[in-house]
């Protein structure tokens, strides 16, 4: 019998052909995004696995199914042109009479965007995360920067990256981006006026209809992470500060013109910020994936 990690078609709803080939242990619906995207954990052959779906074709929601099912075969082409080990990956694609079932592997961790009534929560995944030791907190930033600079380098912009793509592992310091569903080969130009995403991450062109949407964007939007996870610490060094003010300057024309050269300025920062002797950074620096040595 074929294994259902092998099957490329299927004639049955995704949950349906989830529950009938293993466990779905969990549900990402309505209740945790407005998308209209139904998700789901799912056990087979004792190994999780996360499955993304456009929800049902009837199923009311902010986005109609046709743009849902769009942007998930969107999140395909993403997954097939960029590899970092931040980034989840993609293992198959299944067509379903409800669009595609995308299945990726399972990562463990915790999403650091809580709502807004418990973002001053001490126990939640937010304060948590603002309040790691600041190697390990400069590193998992780093990740996130890192991935963003090959994902820049193979032609895409960021939209809608807020801290609602970030998982991550407090038990293995290792950071997971997930969600980038709406990025793309850019530059654009804003056709919604206020586009997508959380204003605490947005750039002032994201608000303004027939702005260029390119590479300065996705530079303002690292910044903002700097900006709400760094900027208040009493340890935080006026190096990183002047990195994430140059990047979030409000003319695009007075940023960073690219995530390299952001990601150069960054590097050089905050590896001079905190002693990491004897430390183990997880995950690996700019030059495990190009190959080549940025200032340190």
């Amino acid at each position: 019998m074929e294994s259902p990690l092998n099957i490329d078609r299927i004639d049955m709803s995704p949950l349906d052909f989830l529950n009938s080939n293993g466990e779905v242990f969990a549900v990402f619906d309505e209740r945790t995004q407005d998308s209209g995207n139904v998700s789901y954990g799912w056990a087979v052959h004792h190994e999780r696995r996360f499955v993304k779906t456009a929800g049902a074709p009837d199923a009311t929601a902010f986005l109609p199914h046709i743009e849902r099912v769009a942007w998930l075969r969107n999140a395909v082409v993403l997954a097939n042109s960029v590899q970092h080990e931040a980034l989840v990956p993609l293992e198959r694609t299944v067509e379903s009479p409800h669009g595609p079932m995308l299945v990726y592997k399972w990562v463990d961790g915790e999403l650091i965007r809580v709502p807004a009534a418990r973002r001053s929560d001490p126990d939640s995944s937010y304060q948590r995360f603002r309040l790691l030791p600041l190697p390990e907190l400069l590193a998992a930033l780093d990740s996130v920067f890192d991935c963003h600079r090959v994902i820049c380098a193979a032609g895409w912009v960021a939209s809608d990256f807020y801290d609602g793509a970030m998982v991550y592992d407090f038990q293995t310091h290792t950071m997971a981006l997930v969600d980038l569903d709406l990025y793309r080969h850019g530059p654009i130009i804003n056709d919604m006026g206020r586009m997508f995403g959380s204003s605490r991450f947005m750039a002032p062109e994201e608000f303004k209809a027939g702005a260029t949407i390119d590479e300065r964007t996705t530079v303002f939007n690292m910044g903002r992470c700097i900006h709400e996870f760094v900027a208040t610490r009493a340890d935080a060094t006026p190096s990183v500060l002047a990195i994430a003010a140059r990047a979030c300057a409000p003319e695009p024309d007075e940023r960073f013109q690219t995530i390299s050269e952001f990601y150069a300025a960054w590097h050089s920062a905050w590896r001079g910020a905190v002693d990491i002797t004897g430390i183990d950074l997880t995950p690996a620096a700019a030059e495990r994936q190009s190959g080549q040595s940025l200032p340190a």
